[in-house]
């Protein structure tokens, strides 16, 4: 059974670490010095929160896959609602976590997210080319500004040397 997931940018993380751990009666199933989050069974919701310099505010949705099988269902679906435009990141390390994913972008500009947790892993995200960056996020190049930190893949990021951004500054 899939599980929701929604990740939102915080100001200040310890408030809303207390105001989140209250709202939902009980504290994070993992939390670090920029990040936390609560893995809720009713309703089933992966709620990740995060302060890492980007506006407050919604960051992306997304489903979280229990099987590989279910993955795969989602890459189809995404595939479908966005003319097969997709971020492919097979082996992404992500949130403190490794995972199998990809990514899509709704009309609206909201990204939306399809993972497969692995496992733990120690760093935010190995896949940016900034440590002040976030997770990729499939965005139109030209909506990146050219001094932003590594936070969103360019579109030539297949070809960035290991960077989801491009090469590191």
């Amino acid at each position: 059974m899939k599980r929701f997931h929604v990740h939102v940018a915080v100001n200040d993380l310890p408030s809303s670490v207390t105001f989140y751990s209250r709202l939902f009666g009980q504290a994070p199933a993992k939390e670090r010095p920029d990040y936390a989050k609560w893995m809720l069974e009713d309703p089933r919701l992966n709620f990740a929160i995060s302060a890492r310099g980007q506006a407050g505010g919604l960051n992306h949705f997304g489903m979280q896959a229990d099987t590989a099988e279910e993955l795969t269902d989602l890459k189809r679906l995404a595939d479908a609602a966005s003319g097969e435009n997709t971020l492919e990141q097979a082996a992404a390390s992500c949130c403190y976590a490794s995972s199998q994913k990809h990514w899509t972008v709704d009309p609206q500009g909201i990204a939306w997210e399809h993972f497969l947790t692995m496992g733990d892993s120690v760093a935010y995200g190995d896949d940016t080319a900034s440590s002040a960056g976030a997770c990729c996020i499939p965005v139109a190049q030209a909506e990146i500004p050219s001094d932003a930190p590594c936070c969103v893949p360019k579109e030539d990021a297949a070809t960035a040397a290991g960077a989801c951004c491009g090469p590191a500054p």
